[in-house]
């Protein structure tokens, strides 16, 4: 598979935090079908209030850790290119070995939160699929607010600011508005991809 086909280089990031990268259509249209395909292939964890699948290693949801006993199988071959081209494409030193899928429906959401600064370094991404839905970003110091819309198949990279700056979150909704629009959700995946600090 050639990159060029598969991930997008264009880049359209708007400047509100310092630190934070969208990239819209990062994968193509029928590579979002088949990476959903194989996601529903595997099984899922119902631990939270919504399902997910842990793959390189698991995380603590309740403690907010990881050490070594979490490590898991590698990750499986279906998942490996994505790893690849976010290194290759430099927002990654080295490829993400962690990726967490979670499956958001209508009306779920996720609390805003600052992503588990002694468990994973400093790069966070994450691929959307499916439905689009409106993400909150808040300042941890000042509070102040900003919004970005995910779209199906744009890629989030944080670092820096947007990483340990800001929290960002979902709300738990089955409708967004966005630029005066209202935007129903459907049912939307996200992959997260990282790299574990193990102490």
């Amino acid at each position: 598979m050639a990159q060029a086909n598969l991930f997008s280089l264009e880049e359209s990031s708007p400047a509100i935090i310092n630190g934070l990268r969208y990239i819209p259509a990062f994968i193509s249209p029928k590579q979002e079908t088949r990476l959903i395909a194989d996601i529903d292939r595997q099984p899922w964890l119902n631990d939270l209030k919504r399902r997910v699948q842990h793959y390189g290693w698991r995380y603590d949801y309740a403690a907010r850790r990881v050490d070594a006993s979490m490590r898991l199988r590698d990750i499986p071959g279906w998942l490996i290119p994505y790893g690849n081209v976010l290194q290759e494409q430099g927002h990654f030193a080295q490829k993400p070995d962690q990726i967490i899928v979670n499956e958001y429906l209508p009306g779920q959401g996720i609390s805003s939160h600052i992503d588990c600064v002694p468990c994973f370094e400093e790069t966070i991404a994450s691929l959307s699929l499916g439905s689009p839905c409106v993400m909150d970003f808040i300042h941890a110091d000042t509070q102040e607010k900003q919004s970005l819309l995910l779209e199906p198949r744009s890629l989030l990279v944080l670092s820096g600011d947007a990483r340990y700056r800001w929290k960002h979150g979902i709300a738990a909704r089955k409708t967004d508005k966005y630029n005066g629009q209202s935007i129903q959700r459907r049912r939307r995946i996200a992959l997260t991809f990282r790299n574990v600090i193990i102490p």
